[in-house]
């Protein structure tokens, strides 16, 4: 890799939020910093991994173990099969956010990232959502072995799992 990152599992709340937005555009989540990220990291289970190169933060990733009753959990469950519900939800890792600022794409930072968050985790299985359309993100899952569960989960997004033991 021509560009060396180090991989950190401390970030300052401010910077997490620039990156987020940055990575994001108009597509952010308004509540991330006050509201989502927050109630986040009082989950079970929570991880923060950020990558750094010489101070600035490139890139971020988290989630937390995903448990029937919790918002997502259960808008995944009322939108899949009985099968698909049975056998992926609850006890899960949920990948909540994957971000990279613009400039560091291509550089190898969002694949650090999701292999090292998922490396190691309790849970045996880990579940995300993404666009449904063709895009980086999806060929980044894929390259590392998610599958597509759903591909319509509620009219915008796909529902991806990944087996990690």
């Amino acid at each position: 890799m021509p560009d060396a990152f180090e991989l950190v599992r401390q970030a300052d709340d401010a910077e997490v939020d620039s990156v987020y937005r940055e990575a994001f555009g108009g597509d952010a989540y308004p509540g991330f910093l006050d509201q989502q990220l927050p109630a986040h990291r009082t989950r079970s289970g929570f991880s923060l991994l950020g990558a750094r190169q010489g101070g600035p933060l490139l890139g971020f990733g988290y989630g937390y173990t995903g448990e029937r009753g919790q918002f997502w959990t259960e808008h995944v469950a009322a939108n899949s099969s009985a099968e698909l519900v049975d056998t992926w939800l609850g006890g899960h890792f949920e990948v909540v956010t994957l971000a990279v600022v613009p400039e560091a794409r291509g550089r190898g930072v969002a694949t650090a990232l999701m292999t090292e968050l998922v490396r190691g985790r309790s849970e045996p299985r880990a579940l995300l959502g993404t666009g449904q359309q063709p895009s980086p993100a999806r060929r980044l899952y894929e390259r590392l072995g998610w599958v597509e569960l759903l591909h319509d989960l509620d009219g915008n997004y796909s529902l991806y799992g990944r087996l990690l033991r």
